[in-house]
C-alpha cells in the first residue's frame, strides 16, 4: 500500500513510500492513512503521530489518474475520509517535509502541529492551474497562518515557495539539512510523546476550538466536484496525460 508504519516510543510513523511515483497519494495510501489515524485515535499508546515521506521526497501531490477513478467525492471516498480524519485528530502531527510538497503535499501541512522541512523544499498548490480550487480546507486555514495576500499568491497564482520562505511565512516550524531531518523530527515527536498526553490533547483541541475546518472542507469540495467535470479542467487533465 506504499505507507510504511513504525510505532516507537509512543510515536506513530506513517512514511510515504512510493518512490517511483515521488510519493503521489492514491486511493490504497489514503485508505491506510485513513485507517492508521482511526486507530491511532483509539490506542492509548500512540501519542503522537508522525507524517514524512523520504529525505529526498514528501509528497509529488494526488496520482491524478487514480484519482479520476476512484468515484463521486462524497464522504465515503478515501481522499475526502483522510481530509476530515487529519481535521478532527485529537494527538499531535509532526511533519517531517523534504523535496516536493505538492498539493495536498503542502495543504495536509495546515493540519499539523508541528513542520520541519528542508531550505530547498518546494511547496506548491497549482490548484488553479488545472482548472480546480483549494482542498483540505486551505481556502481557511492557509489566509489565517500566512495572510490573505500572500495565500492568494499561492492558491490564485499557483506560486511556489521553498522552504526558507515557508519558514518566513510560518508555515514551517524550522529549518533541517536533508541529512538530519527524519530523525530531528523524530526526536520532537518522541519529545511530544513524553509530556502528560491530557494536558497536550487538551491544549490542542483549546487552539482548535474555533476553528470552522469542517464547513470549509465541505464549501470547498462543492465548488472542487463541480469544477472537475468543467470542459476547461478536462481539457487540462487531457493535456497532461498526454505529456
Amino acid at each position: 500500500m506504499s505507507i510504511d508504519v513504525t510505532l516507537e516510543q509512543g510515536v506513530l510513523t506513517l512514511s510515504l513510500n512510493r518512490p517511483d511515483k515521488k510519493n503521489a497519494l492514491n486511493k490504497l495510501m489514503y485508505q491506510q492513512l485513513v485507517q492508521q489515524l482511526q486507530q491511532a485515535t483509539q490506542n492509548d499508546e500512540i501519542k503522537v503521530v508522525l507524517l514524512q515521506g523520504s529525505a529526498e521526497c514528501f509528497s509529488s501531490g494526488n496520482d491524478l489518474a487514480d484519482f479520476l477513478q476512484s468515484g463521486e467525492l462524497n464522504d465515503a471516498h478515501p481522499t475526502v475520509m483522510f481530509l476530515y480524519e487529519m481535521a478532527k485528530f485529537p494527538k499531535p502531527v509532526v511533519a517531517a517535509v523534504a523535496g516536493l510538497a505538492i498539493g495536498i503535499g503542502t495543504t495536509v501541512l495546515l493540519h499539523c502541529d508541528l513542520v520541519y522541512s528542508t531550505a530547498d523544499c518546494r511547496f506548491q498548490l497549482p490548484f488553479t492551474q488545472l482548472g480546480l480550487c483549494p482542498e483540505a480546507g486551505s481556502s481557511l486555514l492557509l489566509p489565517l497562518l500566512i495572510g490573505h495576500q500572500r495565500a492568494s499568491s499561492m492558491l490564485l497564482l499557483s506560486e511556489a515557495i521553498d522552504g526558507n520562505e515557508a519558514y518566513r511565512l510560518g508555515l514551517v516550524n524550522q529549518l533541517i539539512d536533508k541529512e538530519n531531518l527524519l530523525e530531528f523530527a523524530l526526536n520532537k515527536a518522541k519529545k511530544l510523546s513524553a509530556l502528560p498526553a491530557d494536558a497536550v490533547q487538551s491544549s490542542k483541541k483549546l487552539m482548535k476550538s474555533g476553528s470552522a475546518v469542517k464547513q470549509a472542507i465541505e464549501l470547498e469540495l462543492a465548488d472542487f466536484s463541480r469544477l472537475l467535470a468543467s470542459p476547461e479542467c478536462q481539457q487540462v487533465i487531457q493535456q497532461f496525460f498526454k505529456r
